[in-house]
């Protein structure tokens, strides 16, 4: 330990990288080692939508750049005095909808991989091993952040992605936990 030879799990903060956007919270940032990661799925586990508001901050950044903002399949039609309210351009949002679960998985591998989408937000119902990874390497491909709202329930399924929250709420707000990061451990609280 002296030497420093010896590392010891669970004894350092995350560390930023270059390949993560900034949330927007700056301690959900610390704990993630530096935000959402570029390029990769993101998985928020809640019971509701609650993850929608941790990743608000980034999608109004990333609605200025010249890529869309595209919802596949939310569970409601996004409200657009709201997302304008934060800061989103509703100019670079696309919205599909009217998919069953076989489409709306298809059509969020083409906007993650097309390199034409800043990020591809999914509300998936039930996704296999094999369909979670295809996610995962459409994101790579198109350099894409995909953000896919699980139920509390899948938390206990392995996955492929990057990053995995769970969400809560909470008096003061939301609890987040960290199941899951790159470069890291899982377990971290805010």
């Amino acid at each position: 330990l002296r030497n420093g030879q010896l590392w010891q799990a669970g004894t350092e903060r995350a560390t930023p990288t270059e390949a993560a956007e900034a949330s927007g919270w700056q301690l959900l940032d610390d704990l993630t080692g530096g935000g959402w990661p570029r390029g990769a799925v993101t998985e928020l586990m809640s019971g509701n939508t609650h993850g929608l508001t941790l990743v608000l901050p980034a999608l109004a950044r990333l609605s200025t750049q010249a890529r869309w903002l595209a919802w596949i399949a939310p569970p409601h039609i996004p409200y657009a005095p709201a997302l304008a309210a934060n800061g989103v351009d509703m100019q670079r949002v696309l919205l599909v909808q009217q998919v069953d679960e076989r489409e709306s998985l298809w059509s969020a591998e083409q906007a993650l991989q097309s390199g034409l989408c800043a990020a591809v937000l999914l509300w998936p119902r039930q996704l296999e091993i094999a369909q979670l990874r295809r996610l995962q390497l459409a994101a790579e491909r198109g350099r894409c952040m995909g953000f896919l709202f699980r139920s509390l329930g899948d938390a206990r399924q392995s996955s492929p992605a990057a990053l995995r929250l769970k969400v809560s709420p909470s008096p003061l707000g939301l609890d987040v936990e960290v199941l899951k990061r790159r470069g890291g451990w899982g377990g971290a609280q805010c």
